[in-house]
């Protein structure tokens, strides 16, 4: 692997990109250093905005709001397809900043990029979708239906291990809804986030939008407080821990808002004595060591058959020792780095504690390049034999941690999968047919994503995105998680010329 690239370097890929999404003003003036996980070092400086400055994003978006309610769904498609023609002359310059800012390697920041652009082909055609029903009326000469209206302003908190894919997807759905946006992004990204915003800016004036539509907020947990309550949010989509989902989401149901949570994630595989380990092992390294295990579909426990947990074992350190570790932007690399120190030293605590609940580490867990960037944090991901599910093992570290579970029994199996607080993502490797639709079944995974022979991480624009229990149970992206960002109306019209009433009431006067 080559070495790290200079601090200087860095600077200047972040200025280039920046600039050519249209961000001017990056090369410094700001009171807030912006670090690269790639080197610990300073690529900019940004200004922070305030709770005020919130408050200001949330009452211009109201105006736009007032204005773009009413423009037709497929003309404000229109805007959204521009975007996505923007985002696609742009890819490589949004996934270098996503690289830079968050230590994801090429592959993972330009796939980013592209579940931007595929969540805005989604939303052009969902702005000729936006489907009602008409339902039968038990009374004559009556017609009974449900119409859908944009709902207001969304306010979307996202954080830093999917920069800006996620806020695409609640803004492309939100826009064709008819929803302004008002966007508090991760501290830990402004550069991609401002670069985006730009370029839906750019995207806004040339289809002659309103202003106010997008906004963007650089700041810290005073912005993200003025979103959450702030009685001009209609619907907040927050995406972060627990902890933090139980901080927001009374906040806003206290207001009558809506909260769209996107939390915590602890997901499992069962692997069955039937399935394939070579499809399996892949499966279950990408899922376990992409992004650097800082997914919240990161797969943390393989749950395995006792016949086949010696054998997949051996398969995964094998694959472990092999896994090119270093610069996310050299080709080739497939772990970049932990996102900072924090994240280090919490993957340090899960292991210790890991030992000290009975569990054997198989491969992993040391740390690379720290002579050389004493700033920066690359792993080995780590890979943990236990004997039974610890505290340890029912609680998420966001870090490349996978933990290995025998069973003996599918019941047994499922069982494991489900108790754990969170309810993320699951999968199950099978060439069973039986025991893959018994996963899928009512009394099978209690997750929000249940894959058969897939990894747990992965997932596709066009599926609802979300999860249950503490993972919040919001939904985004594709299917129908649309109506989130719209209301509902019962429509009732009378064409009869008399006035019956419903359940056979009589009420003459």
């Amino acid at each position: 692997m080559s070495s790290l690239p200079s601090a200087e370097e860095l600077r200047r890929r972040a200025r280039d990109a920046a600039e050519r999404c249209g961000v001017d003003w990056i090369r410094g003036g700001g009171d807030r250093a912006v670090r690269s996980p790639i080197n610990g070092e300073v690529l900019t400086d940004v200004r922070w905005q305030s709770g005020l400055d919130g408050d200001a994003a949330v009452a211009r978006a109201g105006d736009a709001f007032r204005e773009w309610r009413t423009v037709p769904a497929p003309e404000r498609g229109a805007l959204v397809r521009r975007f996505g023609e923007l985002l696609r002359e742009h890819k490589q310059d949004l996934a270098t900043l996503v690289s830079l800012e968050v230590g994801k390697i090429r592959s993972e920041a330009l796939g980013e990029v592209q579940e931007m652009i595929d969540i805005c082909e989604f939303a052009v055609g969902l702005s000729r979708q936006l489907y009602g029903r008409t339902i039968s009326s038990e009374r004559p000469g009556h017609r009974l239906m449900e119409t859908w209206h944009p709902l207001g302003v969304v306010g979307v908190i996202s954080a830093f291990n999917f920069p800006v894919a996620v806020w695409s997807w609640n803004t492309a759905i939100a826009l064709v809804c008819g929803d302004p946006v008002v966007w508090k992004p991760s501290e830990l990204a402004p550069l991609s986030a401002l670069a985006s915003a730009a370029l839906l800016d750019r995207a806004i004036a040339e289809t002659g939008a309103p202003e106010h539509l997008s906004q963007v907020l650089i700041g810290g947990p005073d912005v993200g407080e003025a979103l959450v309550t702030s009685p001009g949010i209609a619907l907040l989509s927050a995406t972060g821990s627990t902890r933090m989902g139980r901080a927001v989401g009374p906040r806003v149901a206290e207001r009558f808002g809506r909260s769209l949570l996107e939390l915590g994630g602890n997901n499992a595989a069962i692997v069955t004595p039937s399935a394939d380990l070579d499809l399996t092992t892949r499966g279950i390294v990408f899922a376990a060591a992409g992004t650097a295990g800082q997914r919240c579909t990161t797969l943390r426990r393989a749950i395995v058959h006792e016949s086949v947990v010696s054998a997949l074992v051996e398969r995964i350190a094998d694959a472990y020792a092999k896994l090119p570790i270093g610069s996310p932007l050299d080709e080739g690399t497939l772990v970049g780095p932990l996102i900072s120190s924090s994240a280090y030293e919490s993957m340090q605590d899960a292991l210790l504690a890991a030992r000290e609940q009975g569990g054997e580490i198989i491969a992993g867990g040391g740390r690379r390049l720290a002579e050389e960037a004493p700033g920066a944090f690359y792993v080995e991901p780590a890979l943990v034999r236990m004997s039974e599910q610890s505290p340890i093992v029912r609680q998420e570290t966001f870090a490349p941690i996978l933990y290995v579970l025998p069973y003996r029994t599918l019941d047994e199996a499922i069982a494991l999968n489900n108790d754990v607080p969170q309810g993320l993502s699951s999968s199950v490797f099978t060439g069973s047919l039986t025991e893959a639709e018994r996963f899928l079944g009512p009394d099978g995974s209690d997750c929000g994503i249940a894959n058969v022979n897939i990894g747990t991480s992965g997932a596709e624009i066009g599926g609802a995105f979300g999860g249950e229990k503490e993972t919040g149970g919001g939904r985004e992206s594709g299917s129908d998680a649309w109506r989130a960002y719209m209301r509902r109306a019962t429509n009732t019209i009378n064409f009869s010329g008399s006035l019956p009433l419903a359940q056979g009431v009589e009420f003459d006067i």
